[in-house]
């Protein structure tokens, strides 16, 4: 039955776009201050904003004209490609935006929380004062794709009001706010992993058309930083693979017993990165199940050994080999088995040398539209091989409870189901 209703649920979600409103998951424990709901509103920006957004764009502008590159084209974020997740020059140019930011004084961080927040005082003093249910404001930055989102927090007796600003560049790299709202803070939570988590709800015309509800808006920004040995590692041995459509991380596994890992998954995320273009093996035109391929053993037995220290007949028996062929019986996945847009991401929160040479990772999965800092955490081993090269070990989850479901995630279908 219940995964009758995730089967459902994804079904629902590739015929409206709607947002995570917390589903049977368990909320973290919230601060002890009680948030009083308001009435939410569209705001409308008045001239110290205006000013405000406009001053923030001259500052961006000035960074894009030292580089000699424009707003309109910003890169985009990590999304599970090692290619674009290690892009150095990428990297550097968002954290040069946000120290150049926080130079003039403001608390800035970008969208994905890659990079440390800068002025990080000015939100933990605000923090302190919503603890302590006294008046504050400040205003946070979080750098997106084409711009930046302005943040201004209030708080009034212990409940926070935010009025978020959406401002892009266009073609010609001129600012556009492309809108603003009000909401009252419905949850508010600053974590131990020190992660500043807030939600709340707005009127949306769209959003009420396709849901009969108003629209949620759930916001995650690190605020204290990260040593950036651990994002590197993150970067290097996690963020590649990630969460999405592969168990890689989400089950225990070792060496010694690959347990319930899912081989074909990780082709799909694998192959990408050894032949630098996407897997050729699609789904057919019916979307309920997908095409059946054989794929040459060199190909599929080099993706995965090139990472895993696995055998040819351990490999054989944990697929559908077929011996005739000398190819691997490859189904990619169909409409049933696609996974929630909005997953958790990896972040590596300390790490340890081993004296086999491995390193022992511990990861953290950072759950944003579930309100968690840490939905999960698992210990992920490594085998540096060269300077580029390395193989995944084993890797052992702890989830808060023993019968959590990461209800986000889904399995391949079995061939019965």
């Amino acid at each position: 039955m219940e995964k009758e209703k995730k089967y459902f649920m994804l079904i629902l979600i590739s015929m409206i776009i709607w947002t995570l409103t917390g589903c049977s998951m368990e909320e973290p424990k919230e601060s002890h201050i009680e948030i009083t709901p308001a009435d939410s509103e569209l705001y409308v920006s008045n001239e110290f904003d205006h000013a405000k957004a406009g001053r923030i764009a001259e500052i961006l502008s000035s960074i894009y004209d030292e580089a000699g590159d424009t707003p309109y084209g910003y890169p985009s974020m990590p999304s599970g490609n090692k290619e674009e997740t290690n892009t150095t020059g990428r990297l550097d140019t968002i954290r040069f935006i946000v120290a150049r930011l926080g130079e003039n004084g403001y608390a800035a961080v970008d969208s994905e929380n890659q990079v440390d927040m800068t002025r990080a005082e000015q939100v933990l003093d605000f923090c302190k004062a919503v603890d302590e249910k006294e008046n504050a404001e400040t205003t946070i930055l979080v750098i997106t794709e084409l711009g930046f989102r302005k943040f201004d927090l209030k708080s009034e007796d212990g409940n926070v009001t935010i009025t978020r600003g959406e401002y892009q560049f266009d073609s010609d790299g001129q600012l556009q706010n492309i809108s603003t709202v009000r909401y009252p803070a419905d949850f508010w939570q600053y974590t131990e992993e020190g992660y500043l988590i807030f939600e709340g709800r707005y009127f949306s015309e769209a959003e009420f058309a396709l849901t009969l509800s108003d629209a949620l808006e759930t916001t995650a920004l690190r605020v204290l930083p990260l040593d950036e040995t651990y994002r590197e590692l993150n970067r290097t041995y996690l963020l590649p693979v990630g969460y999405e459509q592969n168990n890689l991380f989400l089950c225990n596994w070792s060496e010694d017993d690959f347990g319930d890992l899912d081989f074909y998954d990780l082709f799909d995320r694998l192959y990408p990165g050894m032949y630098s273009r996407p897997v050729p093996y699609r789904t057919d035109g019916d979307s309920g199940a997908g095409g059946v391929y054989q794929i040459p053993e060199d190909i599929f037995e080099s993706v995965i050994r090139a990472y895993f220290n696995v055998s040819n007949e351990t490999l054989r028996s944990k697929t559908t080999y077929v011996s005739e062929l000398a190819a691997y019986e490859y189904r990619p996945r169909g409409f049933y088995e696609v996974q929630y847009p909005e997953i958790a991401y990896p972040e590596v929160v300390s790490y340890m040398e081993n004296e086999d040479g491995t390193i022992s990772l511990m990861v953290n999965g950072v759950y944003p539209e579930g309100k968690m800092s840490k939905e999960f955490s698992h210990i992920t081993v490594i085998r540096p091989l060269t300077e580029d090269r390395f193989q995944y070990v084993s890797n052992e989850i702890f989830l808060p409870e023993e019968d959590y479901d990461i209800w986000w995630h889904s399995d391949r279908l079995t061939e019965e189901e």
